[in-house]
């Protein structure tokens, strides 16, 4: 069976190509040999034609009648008349069939005797004989004076010359047709190659894709059907690449985002048992023993208050993780310079805590659409990080200025090195690049919030570190005074 393109069209091609060529060579054959036959009888029939008047005439100069021994008489005379006129061999009969007298007898021995049986019989006939590359033709009829058949004429004439011609006009037809018919089979089949090798290459290319490779191009320099299907599939390749990029990237995300949420709800598991154990245990001593022991009952006391606080700032850090992608209260134009010139103010006291000290550059009128409580807890954040991680007796500064069209917030702590993969996971709720440098009471959840206030406000948060400086930017876009 055949199972390709190129093979069915090379075997369709062939046979449409040889079937009809075949066809045209009998067509022509036969329109030759009519066309022949047709010349033939022309050309016998003015033969017998003219004969016919030459006999009567003869009969008539010399006074005969139609008497059969007259034809006999002048057999002889009218015979060479007869060849010298027409130019064929010529032979006199009588009714009988008998032989009067002939030009040429070679020339009618050897041939056959049907057209000569007809004539006897009354009827006109002719034979045509071949012998190679020769032609001749036996014509024979009844001469009839006044409805009277005296004899039978007989004529060898030579259509060799006819048939040569003929046979050479098919010849130069057949192979012209065969040239032709070459031609078209060849151009036929450099077509089918143009058409099948670049569909050969599609299969090819196809077959890598299903089998999943997807770096396969196929690159055709023409601009038909075929040049666009290939233009299409690599259109097609590319597309479904970036659909299978974007398949996996979202699968990734998705994947880091389980994880995520899976650690952030064991990080807060945690952070919650591990105040709530301490408390409960230290209660349940304490009802127990009462005031018995009033030293312990102190430590207690004071133990159960600090968790407790500990674990309502968790809450209220969890609420406000939990509720930073709602847009509560309503933006309005704000000084962002002046809202963190007073929380540096009010972060100075708690870096005193920690024999940390607070410096703060402020351009004015620094105007951003906002909201003022959130972009107060985004500083009070971005300090109480950089207040516990910085090292002792550090300096801590905060620059605030319009650079490029944004106001930009800049906060500088010195600090340990963060890994560069460890920076976006700063932003992750609970994640800490050093978790034995938080202070007791962090859960890691400052980043977390400033980042999502940044969001809410259309701006942007990075953080670098590098020389033992480890520096937050923050940049929100800038208010014109005139701007409502």
């Amino acid at each position: 069976m055949i199972r390709t393109i190129r093979a069915k069209f090379i075997v369709g091609f062939f046979l449409i190509f040889s079937l009809s060529f075949l066809v045209l060579n009998q067509t022509v054959k036969e329109v030759i040999r009519t066309s022949n036959q047709r010349i033939v009888t022309s050309d016998l029939t003015g033969l017998k034609n003219n004969s016919n008047v030459y006999v009567r005439q003869a009969f008539l100069i010399n006074h005969f009648t139609n008497n059969k021994l007259y034809f006999g008489q002048m057999a002889e005379e009218m015979v060479n008349d007869l060849n010298h006129a027409t130019g064929s061999s010529v032979s006199a009969y009588t009714v009988d069939g008998v032989l009067l007298f002939s030009s040429d007898k070679l020339k009618f021995t050897g041939r056959g005797d049907d057209d000569l049986k007809q004539a006897i019989a009354g009827r006109t006939a002719y034979n045509i004989t071949y012998d190679g590359d020769q032609g001749a033709v036996l014509f024979s009829y009844p001469v009839v004076i006044d409805g009277t058949k005296v004899g039978i004429l007989r004529f060898a004439k030579d259509f060799s010359l006819l048939y040569e011609q003929s046979k050479r006009i098919s010849e130069i037809i057949f192979y012209i047709a065969l040239a032709v018919f070459a031609a078209a089979f060849l151009f036929s089949y450099i077509l089918s190659r143009h058409i099948t090798v670049p569909l050969v290459k599609l299969t090819r290319a196809s077959t890598e894709v299903k089998n999943g490779n997807l770096d396969v191009r196929i690159h055709f320099r023409r601009k038909d059907e075929i040049g666009r299907l290939a233009v299409n599939f690599n259109d097609m390749i590319n597309r479904i690449s970036r659909q299978i990029s974007t398949i996996e990237s979202d699968r990734d995300r998705l994947k880091e985002l389980n994880e995520q949420e899976k650690r952030f709800f064991d990080n807060v598991t945690h952070e919650l048992k591990t105040p709530l154990t301490s408390i409960l245990g230290y209660a349940e001593i304490i009802r127990q023993k009462g005031e018995a022991d009033r030293v312990f009952f102190e430590k207690g006391m004071n133990h159960i208050v600090q968790e407790s606080r500990r674990l309502h700032t968790m809450v209220l850090k969890l609420l406000e993780v939990s509720r930073s992608s709602s847009n509560f209260g309503e933006f309005e134009k704000v000084d962002s310079g002046q809202i963190l010139h007073e929380v540096c103010d009010s972060m100075s006291f708690r870096a005193k805590r920690y024999k940390k000290r607070i410096v703060c550059e402020v351009e004015e009128h620094l105007y951003v659409n906002g909201q003022a409580d959130r972009l107060r807890q985004l500083f009070i954040n971005l300090f109480d990080n950089a207040i516990k991680y910085s090292s002792p007796q550090s300096v801590t500064s905060a620059k605030a200025e319009l650079h490029s069209g944004l106001v930009r917030f800049t906060f500088t702590n010195p600090g340990d090195p963060v890994p560069p993969d460890q920076m976006e996971k700063l932003f992750q709720p609970f994640h800490s690049a050093s978790r034995r440098l938080m202070e007791e009471g962090s859960v890691g959840l400052g980043l977390s919030i400033a980042k999502s206030i940044v969001d809410d406000h259309g701006g942007s948060i990075r953080l670098v570190s590098q020389e033992g400086q480890f520096k937050v930017y923050v940049e929100l876009p800038f208010q014109k005074e005139e701007e409502s």
